[in-house]
């Protein structure tokens, strides 16, 4: 079987790409070549061009045909428009990874499940998102494009720490300096390894059953905040201080993480994976948070190139602190 993933070097796509290159797929990676912190896939064949200059595709993939197409780099309605151009009579699968912040929020009902509505009022992001799979399903329905949808939530792996600030928030713990917590940091979310997303994501492959079809693929692995947090803290050696901050003041400093947070994270957060797994049997996930994130500590350790300092991130959380201090007595404000 024929694969093509649009981009292939990401926290999603490089897991997905690597299993289906295991698996004994025929897999190609169309992307610009640039340089990635993951290493380059040595079986994979690199096709060079730029999924946003779509003459350069063309020519890159003369009258080639893919069993499936994997999409990871459509972003709002522009871009699929331009795949479908690109992709019709090219494929019998083509599978757009869209996101699970694309169902309604605040959820009205937990679990979430594939029957969620789409409905996100605070980030854009995911509105975009809803607008990509409003399309492709008309196309889908009007002209048997074969589309399957993909919601991935939190996916982490040794490259990407998953809390906002990454390398930097490790480094504040590190040095014993307080870290942000959102709310009270009781709300569930759920992260997951992108090794064992790939199972789910790479077991649709010639699925007919999938085509007109949407899944999430999500650990069943439900923690709070402050068990993340505290979890990261165990993989590096120390304990945390957590000063919980409302995600709307965090939004008054930094707007973008703000929307991030009001519109996805600050949310309780539990998917119903049931779907997924009737359909894909062998995905099972095996990576608890306490041990995927023990080996990302010590891929970063590794890699110096990894451990960046963001001093823009340090300088909001320092004006955020400065400001939520003064609201409570000296020495009360972390746990």
């Amino acid at each position: 079987m024929k694969v093509l993933f649009i981009g292939g070097k990401g926290t999603i796509s490089y897991s997905c790409s690597n299993l289906a290159i295991k698996k004994g797929y025929q897999v190609s990676l169309l992307n610009r070549g640039k340089s990635t912190l993951r290493e380059r896939l040595p079986v994979a064949e690199l096709i060079l061009a730029d999924i946003r200059d779509p003459e350069s595709v063309r020519q890159a993939l003369g009258n080639r045909y893919f069993d499936v197409v994997v999409e990871f780099l459509a972003f709002n309605p522009e871009h699929i428009e331009v795949d479908l151009k690109l992709f019709r009579g090219r494929t019998n699968q083509y599978i757009f990874i869209s996101s699970a912040s694309a169902y309604q929020t605040p959820p009205e009902n937990l679990p979430v499940t594939e029957e969620t509505p789409l409905e996100n009022p605070i980030w854009q992001y995911s509105r975009d998102k809803i607008a990509c799979e409003a399309r492709l399903m008309q196309a889908y329905h009007e002209e048997g494009f074969p589309v399957t949808i993909v919601r991935p939530s939190h996916t982490y792996d040794e490259g990407y720490i998953p809390v906002t600030g990454r390398w930097t928030f490790v480094e504040r713990l590190l040095q014993g300096k307080p870290v942000i917590t959102y709310g009270d940091g009781t709300s569930i979310w759920t992260l997951t390894h992108s090794s064992d997303f790939a199972k789910g994501f790479v077991g649709l492959f010639g699925k007919e059953e999938a085509i007109g079809q949407a899944y999430h693929i999500t650990s069943d692995e439900w923690q709070t905040w402050n068990q993340i947090v505290g979890r990261l803290a165990d993989a590096v050696g120390v304990e945390p201080k957590i000063v919980h901050v409302p995600s709307d003041l965090i939004a008054q400093f930094d707007p973008e993480w703000g929307r991030g947070l009001l519109g996805d994270k600050a949310n309780s957060f539990i998917l119903d994976n049931s779907k997924i797994k009737a359909l894909v049997p062998e995905f099972v996930c095996t990576v608890p948070f306490r041990e995927g994130i023990a080996r990302t500590v010590e891929y970063h350790r590794r890699h110096d190139e990894l451990r960046v300092i963001n001093t823009t991130f340090n300088d909001t959380v320092e004006a955020i602190l400065d400001s939520y201090a003064k609201a409570w007595p000296a020495g009360a404000w972390w746990r």
